[in-house]
């Protein structure tokens, strides 16, 4: 079994929800992100998603955005993405990692040789945001030939007869886009999400993560009584965001108050379903 696979298992066997933290690598600087990264799994985060620096991520919020411009100007590139998961798996064989971008990276890297060097470096699953479901060919095979997982973006407007296209060939996860726009800007309501989460179930055995709008350790607890697992991203790095002085640069609070703020974020994970 897959990282993915098996961490989900074990979860399940526990009876709880699983908390996705997010990081975009290199934000704000190399040495700073990596000390969050390694941290994560300590703090709470039972699988970790790493946002891959790009100039255009037009599903991203303000708050991401900011946080891949931070990442560029540090000179942040694929490589050095990878070249992070390589060192976190020198002390944790076991987290599960999924990247997080978009296909042009990708495509200047090369197809062939970015899954090669992924999976290599450690990465267990991709979501590549911009690939449509019609064109997943031109990365699915070689993902499975080389062990990733491709993770399928479901949104609100996913309605049930393409369901099954959008997760041919999925694995590890779905990802449901609990909103409709970009990243960061609002939150599913508990009744949206026990309108939509069955939906979802039925074309699919893959656990189902709830992501673009977890914000707090309760909706974090709502979301994993819906689902599988919560993601939190912008919330991370506005708290992130918010430590740097006014050159972008870190402080001597950022890596705590991030992994701290893990903490509270898998606690809320872990009572939700003793509470139920």
């Amino acid at each position: 079994m897959s990282r993915i696979a098996t961490r989900f298992a074990e979860l399940r066997a526990q009876g709880r929800g699983a908390l996705i933290s997010f990081l975009e690598a290199w934000d704000p600087d190399p040495a700073t992100s990596m000390e969050i990264l390694r941290g994560m799994p300590a703090a709470g985060a039972d699988l970790i998603e790493i946002g891959c620096p790009f100039t255009d991520p037009m599903a991203d919020g303000p708050t991401i955005q900011l946080a891949g411009k931070r990442a560029l100007k540090a000179g942040a590139k694929m490589v050095h993405t990878l070249a992070m998961v390589r060192e976190f798996r020198r002390g944790d064989a076991a987290t599960p990692i999924v990247l997080m971008g978009y296909l042009n990276p990708i495509l200047a890297y090369g197809v062939e040789r970015f899954c090669i060097d992924a999976a290599a470096a450690g990465v267990d699953g991709l979501i590549v945001v911009d690939l449509p479901s019609e064109e997943a060919d031109l990365m699915l095979p070689l993902m499975t030939t080389h062990g990733l997982d491709m993770i399928r973006l479901v949104a609100p407007t996913t309605d049930e007869r393409r369901l099954p296209k959008v997760l041919d060939g999925s694995s590890g996860f779905v990802y449901y886009v609990s909103i409709t726009g970009i990243t960061g800007t609002r939150t599913a309501s508990a009744e949206d999400l026990a309108d939509a989460i069955p939906k979802v179930r039925r074309a699919t055995d893959l656990p189902i993560a709830i992501g673009f709008g977890v914000r707090s350790p309760a909706q974090a607890a709502a979301a994993v009584k819906a689902a599988d697992a919560a993601v939190v991203a912008s919330a991370l790095i506005d708290t992130l965001a918010g430590t740097l002085d006014s050159d972008g640069r870190a402080g001597p609070e950022t890596v705590r108050r991030v992994l701290d703020q893990v903490r509270a974020l898998a606690d809320g994970v872990r009572q939700a379903r003793q509470a139920a």
